[in-house]
């Protein structure tokens, strides 16, 4: 029986939230990953069979809301967004939570404010060791309310296990997000550490594992993603590869399968497993789950694509790339975003601007508008509710909630 958190009613969803039990119940083993379609009439909406919170996002919602109801008359601190979606982190802040730190890591209030008494609680992302040491020497505790993910942890653990047997940590991430961050701080305290961002940079560290290109292309190409006094001729003979666990699952696997084959080409396959460490069980399921579920969306089919999320969400910036491939996508935070039928605020992923795009929905009166819908990681259901009841005032005639939910029922 999965575990149930308790969440606030807030984040509920008279819509989503029924859609989703009705999955879980014809599907437990979760083997169909055909999207629901929720028919108004002249609008119908294709939901992801995975989309919005994780695991690990409950379970960091639940604890925080845990230390408000138990602290009543202590101060209260997040170390940065407790994930990153800024419904959830505005609702935290209205309650009296103070945040330390930006997502960047830029300070917010200074550290010496805190007192030994004081809740300090860890984010989703998990922290670095150089802020526990920090936080540790003014008395502060991290260990009451850690909401870190466990698959983060899991990612951690693994990087420990292979740094003892002598293998360098490649992590495939964002090398300043934050849980990229804390992953290259804890990697690094017992192995050599370097970050690949994507494909084409690990096609960069292929190069210099197999003598195609020297260490002064790898201190400049790898610049600042790198642990004190890593060493390429020595480091790069013994390596496995984790990820952050927001990245694209797909991603990682290729950049794994292309640096396992360099290994084998320098060494041969019989030294295979003295160059290359198996660490495939640290990917993410639910990661893993939100893209295969969005994949099979995209091959449903639809007029545009809909994915709602924060801005700063690298999980949910992968689900927008993958639609975008396909069909005309629009990132949005929350139902606010639409502006009318005819005008859309929203994300572009390439500038990282916020733009409005004018003429993004197609009425036709003679055919259904198909829109397909999902969420990231730490977007609450709610939100998903919230945009698709706009769009549905905008077409005339529609059926009612009630008349298209009764088959979940």
């Amino acid at each position: 029986m999965p575990r149930t958190f308790n969440l606030p009613h807030f984040y509920h969803s008279p819509i989503i939230s029924v859609v989703k039990q009705a999955r879980r119940d014809t599907d437990a083993r979760k083997r169909d990953l055909a999207p629901t379609l929720l028919n108004f009439g002249p609008v119908r909406f294709k939901i992801a069979r995975h989309f919005g919170f994780c695991y690990g996002v409950e379970n960091a919602i639940e604890i925080a809301y845990q230390a408000l109801a138990e602290n009543p008359n202590k101060r209260i601190f997040l170390l940065s967004e407790i994930i990153h979606n800024p419904r959830v982190n505005e609702n935290l802040r209205q309650r009296g939570v103070q945040f330390l730190m930006d997502t960047a890591g830029t300070p917010l209030l200074p550290f010496d404010i805190l007192m030994p008494n004081d809740v300090v609680i860890v984010p989703a992302f998990g922290t670095t060791l150089e802020i526990e040491k920090t936080l540790k020497a003014r008395g502060v505790t991290l260990t009451a309310y850690n909401t870190t993910c466990p698959f983060v942890e899991k990612v951690w653990r693994r990087s420990e296990e292979i740094g003892k047997q002598d293998y360098t940590v490649v992590i495939h991430g964002k090398r300043y997000h934050e849980e990229t961050r804390a992953t290259f701080s804890h990697a690094q305290a017992g192995a050599p550490v370097v970050v690949v961002r994507d494909l084409e940079e690990a096609r960069d560290l292929a190069k210099v594992i197999s003598g195609e290109a020297d260490t002064e292309f790898f201190f400049k190409k790898f610049a600042d993603r790198f642990s004190p006094g890593f060493d390429p001729t020595v480091h790069l003979k013994r390596i496995g590869v984790v990820n952050q666990t927001t990245m694209l699952a797909t991603e990682t696997e290729a950049i794994a399968n292309l640096l396992q084959d360099t290994i084998k080409t320098v060494y041969g396959e019989a030294e295979m497993s003295s160059h290359f460490a198996d660490t495939r069980d640290t990917l993410c399921y639910a990661t893993k789950e939100n893209q295969d579920a969005t994949l099979a969306l995209i091959a449903d089919g639809g007029d545009m694509a809909v994915v709602v999320g924060g801005y700063n969400s690298s999980n949910t910036s992968h689900l927008v790339e993958l639609c975008q491939q396909h069909l005309p996508t629009y990132f949005i935070r929350d139902a606010d975003e639409l502006l009318s039928p005819t005008r859309i605020r929203h994300l572009e992923l390439e500038t990282k601007q916020v733009q409005t795009t004018e003429d993004w929905l197609s009425m036709d009166p003679k055919t259904p508008t198909d829109i397909v819908l999902t969420a990231g990681a730490s977007c609450p259901d709610v939100l998903l509710d919230e945009v698709l009841q706009k769009i549905v005032k905008w077409f005339p005639d529609t059926r009612s909630v009630e008349e298209v939910l009764e088959p979940f029922l």
